[in-house]
């Protein structure tokens, strides 16, 4: 991966400004249109004002090779959008990033000129029903060898994330500060494992903040990499449905799962569908989008499901039947701490969840 001298400079740029676009949009959720479109010197009349000097300081002492140490400091990957790795959906944007900044897997930019992606995205609360489809989503997509794409944020991102994984999948994440540093804190864990068999990425350098505007900004970016972008659960108005937007206005398609008519959380996807969105109940319904119905390319097998042993089995099919621990572990014949142990595998191989009311439950994969 390489990026070029003027790409690096225009990053630090919007990095330098980002404060000030901060204060320029100044509400919650807001966009910055037109302005990550404008050439440097505008961008600085806009963003900057009275303080456009500066920036222009700034910017004509800028070192590349300063940068490009601090990359490596960091332990950052640069590429930009002269460079032929650089993802080809971003360039069908009005406001494409200059330089994209990577920890991860170098080769899974590459991988994307070839194989699908699909950004998974949704509410930060999400109920136990979008947290299920949303980890079958992510699991079934993954093994299917479709990249998975997302914001590595609290609820259905983070979920989507750890489906991937769980499926052995390559989940790309797309954050809006620097790609070094996990956001929120809490996903340190999963932003390492998405580094370790994927790719975490930011059009802005490493140490940079993240501020309101720029979680839209990055919403633009999920939207150009992926072919597809699947809305799980979202409020009227929120975030997932500005990726929504982007993914439409780019002519990409924008899918949505079905959600209760009466929650507040399915207000946002079932308007989504309302006005044209194709319908996801599941894994097959994104694989039959991306490549038609029933048809798969050689290289993208069927989901992989683990096949458990009679005994999982028969556990699986007390959990189906609503029985507690202490009935589960009498129709299997083992202990309750078995039965607990084994519980956990199944959990982690994406066969049940826990249910609302601290019993277990079946999933959708």
């Amino acid at each position: 991966m390489k990026a070029c001298d003027d790409c690096l400079r225009r990053a630090r740029l919007v990095a330098d400004l980002a404060p000030r676009i901060a204060a320029l949009v100044g509400r919650p959720g807001a966009r910055a249109p037109g302005l990550l479109a404008l050439p440097d010197v505008r961008l600085i009349e806009a963003a900057a004002g009275e303080r456009g000097d500066q920036a222009r300081e700034r910017l004509e002492r800028f070192e590349p090779d300063a940068e490009r140490a601090l990359l490596q400091d960091h332990g950052v990957l640069a590429t930009c959008r002269h460079a032929q790795e650089y993802p080809p959906g971003l360039l069908d944007m009005t406001d494409p990033p200059a330089a994209l900044f990577a920890v991860g897997e170098p080769g899974v930019l590459a991988e994307m000129h070839d194989r699908p992606s699909v950004a998974i995205v949704g509410t930060r609360a999400p109920s136990p029903y979008g947290a299920e489809v949303a980890h079958a989503l992510g699991r079934g997509l993954g093994a299917s060898g479709v990249i998975v794409v997302s914001g590595l944020a609290l609820g259905i991102d983070a979920t989507a994330h750890r489906g991937c994984l769980n499926g052995g999948g390559t989940p790309v994440a797309v954050l809006a500060g620097g790609p070094e540093r996990a956001y929120p804190r809490r996903h340190r864990l999963l932003h390492e494992a998405v580094a370790r068999e994927g790719l975490v990425l930011s059009e802005l350098p490493p140490r940079a903040t993240a501020y309101r505007w720029s979680f839209p900004a990055r919403n633009r970016i999920m939207a150009g990499l992926a072919r597809l972008t699947v809305v799980v659960e979202a409020a009227d108005p929120s975030g997932s449905l500005i990726t929504a937007d982007f993914a439409r206005d780019l002519g990409r398609t924008v899918a949505a799962v079905p959600g209760r008519v009466t929650s507040r959380m399915a207000h946002g996807t079932n308007g989504l569908l309302r006005d044209g969105a194709v319908p996801v109940t599941g894994t097959e319904d994104v694989l039959d989008e991306l490549y038609g119905a029933g048809i798969r390319p050689r290289s993208v097998t069927e989901p992989r499901r683990s096949a458990p042993d009679p005994r999982l089995k028969a556990l699986l099919d007390a959990v189906e039947a609503g029985c507690a621990v202490d009935e589960m572990a009498g129709r299997v014949g083992r202990t309750t701490a078995d039965v607990r142990a084994a519980l956990g595998r199944l959990e982690a191989e994406g066969h049940v969840v826990r249910g609302t009311l601290g019993g277990w439950e079946r999933t959708a994969g």
